[in-house]
């Protein structure tokens, strides 16, 4: 099977996978906008939905969710760019800007645009302060616990860098450069367990409660769960949303203003929309192990080597005579870098994880599902390796949305100095 869900098995078939390989070549990634859009439809409920752009930050993908009326958050002078080029009007906290640190480049251009900064340092505040009095801001909270799927991805408590510990102190430097006080964010991490949904809804309503400042938004942050593995459950989001809105009414009373409820997701939005079709080069037997090994490597997909992440993989023969004749081998997925761990297939402590999938042969092809959040915008050129094509399914047809890089353009920033 070279397709995951019931809307990639209409899109992508085995012809029309093949007929991109043979246009772009390999390794690509392929997104569909269906899914996308469906997983909007699933966030309908809350006031906001702001997309955390660096899970896909392709310009395209930003035109699609502005349709949609979705918000965008950035985190870098890049990110704020793209989602200026991608139409995003700097006007009704349409970009916020989040971060720990506020570099001068940064700094000019939310002052420019006025773009409400999520502060997540002191440092930032005063910084900010010192140059534009009354600026909107927002702060991010440090609960003092977090979550998530890896202990890389868990932003919140003592080990984490991000967010402010001390709530009074921010507000205590806002006051004292009369900055604008927008909102209050928490985000404990990504793929959080919904168990900690309660313990994240009373830390918001203490935090604001302590302060007592009149806000307009209150951010439940993102770090939704996405079903990568075939055990794992959808997110309860009618759930997650009534005890988020709960928390939004009760703050609303105590403070007697309005407050508009903005959750901030990433891979919950485009996730389950990416795959990435790599083709296998060889099929070695190395002791007792089997490698196969492709043409795309950690530089392509990084959160198995950073997270130990598990993603679905099936095959996509090229000769019917291999699918016919193929008994199920068990194996390891790896890539060309010049390096042991370029390895797609790990457990959680990060030891290698053997899949069982039908016999490959070079020539073949390998399908790694589920990698539309952070793939493409964490990839890199380590090994000298050209970034490669971005397809996106969209009104029935297929649209290149970023070309493969050449070579000589990877060069050229060092050779045309």
């Amino acid at each position: 099977m070279y397709y995951k869900s019931n809307l990639h098995k209409k899109i992508l078939t085995k012809n029309k996978i093949l007929y991109l390989i043979k246009k772009y070549k390999t390794p690509i990634w392929i997104y569909n906008a269906d899914i996308i859009i469906k997983q909007i439809k699933k966030l309908k409920k809350f006031d906001i939905v702001r997309f955390a752009q660096k899970s896909c930050s392709n310009i395209h993908i930003l035109k699609l969710m502005k349709k949609y009326n979705i918000k965008v958050d950035a985190v870098s002078l890049g990110e704020i760019k793209r989602a200026l080029i991608a139409g995003f009007k700097p006007k009704n906290n349409n970009i916020v800007f989040t971060s720990d640190i506020l570099e001068d480049e940064v700094l000019e251009k939310v002052i420019k645009y006025n773009i409400p900064v999520n502060a997540g340092s002191i440092d930032m505040l005063k910084k900010i302060g010192k140059t534009s009095p009354k600026h909107p801001v927002w702060i991010r909270i440090n609960p003092k616990f977090g979550d998530g799927h890896h202990i890389k991805t868990n932003t919140g408590g003592e080990n984490s860098k991000h967010g402010i510990w001390n709530p009074k102190q921010a507000l205590s430097i806002i006051k004292k450069y009369h900055l604008n006080l927008i909102g209050l964010h928490i985000h404990i991490g990504s793929g959080v367990n919904e168990k900690n949904l309660y313990k994240v809804c009373n830390a918001m309503k203490k935090y604001s409660i302590q302060l007592n400042e009149k806000i307009q938004f209150i951010s439940a942050g993102g770090g939704l769960n996405i079903p990568y593995k075939p055990e794992d459950k959808e997110i309860n989001i009618d759930n997650y949303f009534e005890k988020w809105n709960e928390t939004k009414k009760i703050i609303s009373s105590i403070l007697n203003c309005p407050i508009e409820l903005e959750i901030e997701p990433g891979r919950f939005l485009v996730g389950q929309s990416g795959i990435l079709v790599a083709q296998v080069y060889s099929v070695k037997k190395m002791g007792k192990n089997t490698f196969v090994i492709l043409n795309a490597g950690f530089n392509d997909l990084m959160r198995p080597i950073l997270y130990s992440s598990y993603h679905k993989i099936s095959v996509l023969h090229i000769n019917k005579k291999n699918k016919k004749n193929s008994p199920t081998i068990k194996c390891i997925i790896a890539g060309p870098l010049c390096e042991s761990g370029d390895i797609f297939t790990f457990k959680k402590k990060g030891l290698i994880f053997y899949r069982n999938i039908p016999k490959v042969y070079p020539g073949d092809y390998i399908i790694i599902h589920d990698t539309g959040a952070y793939g493409a915008s964490m990839s890199s050129n380590y090994n000298s390796r050209p970034l490669i094509p971005e397809i996106l399914y969209k009104k029935n047809k297929f649209k290149l949305i970023r070309r493969r890089q050449k070579i000589k353009e990877m060069l050229n920033l060092e050779t045309s100095i």
